[in-house]
């Protein structure tokens, strides 16, 4: 089931909101992806360190129980949380983050930007610097543009991924995105592309759900 949750949504409400889902799903309860852009808000994952936190500048800081350190959802970003019976489809913990950036590689792919990557020891996507304009980094030096956090309770995954598609990118200056000082973000209208953040929502979805259904067709054969 997909959810458009709209935009300025509050993080605090809707991080709640997923862990009673999940709390109160049963083995029969059906998967569920959410879609939605938050207001602005910081947010330190379970093991995050305030220490990250250079310049709040009145952004609220929320720490929940997602894995990684810091990161920043604001308006132009598109969020897609997965609420996925990992066991139902036979998925591992290192497979499901696999094919959460594989997903977002293949639509940024397909509209044109095939240098997106991931980044050895961080998890997330990246591009690297010649992609970006204005330059904010050498040529060769990898800048994200999409983030990972997740959560598994009892073989049941919650939170998801951030895409940063046309969005102001001065909040990420007052942290050190995702635990590593230096390290440059950018986004889709960056990137040279005009894309909304319903089409990219659209195109995100229609790829987690084909990765998905095809996870859970391997594991219906391979259970056979």
């Amino acid at each position: 089931m997909i959810r458009h949750l709209g935009t300025d949504i509050s993080y605090d409400e809707t991080w709640q909101a997923m862990r009673r889902f999940t709390e109160q799903r049963t083995a029969d309860t059906p998967d569920e992806l959410w879609v939605l852009e938050h207001a602005p808000v910081y947010t330190l994952g379970q093991a995050g360190m305030e220490s990250h936190v250079l310049n709040a500048a009145g952004i609220p800081l929320v720490r929940s129980d997602r894995g990684g350190q810091v990161t920043y959802h604001g308006p132009g970003q598109v969020v897609v949380y997965c609420l996925i019976d990992l066991r139902r489809i036979g998925l591992y913990v290192k497979a499901y983050v696999a094919m959460l950036e594989q997903a977002i590689i293949d639509v940024l792919t397909s509209v044109g930007l095939d240098q997106a990557c991931r980044k050895v020891g961080a998890p997330g996507v990246y591009v690297p610097g010649s992609c970006v304009s204005p330059v904010v980094a050498p040529p060769d030096e990898l800048v994200k543009i999409a983030a990972l956090g997740v959560k598994i309770r009892n073989g049941c995954s919650y939170h998801g991924l951030a895409l940063n598609v046309n969005m102001d990118l001065n909040p990420f200056l007052g942290i050190n995105p995702c635990g590593y000082q230096g390290l440059q973000t950018s986004d889709l209208q960056h990137c040279g592309l005009q894309l909304s953040t319903e089409k990219a929502g659209e195109l995100l979805v229609s790829t987690l759900q084909q990765a998905l259904s095809y996870a859970a067709k391997q594991h219906e054969y391979c259970s056979a």
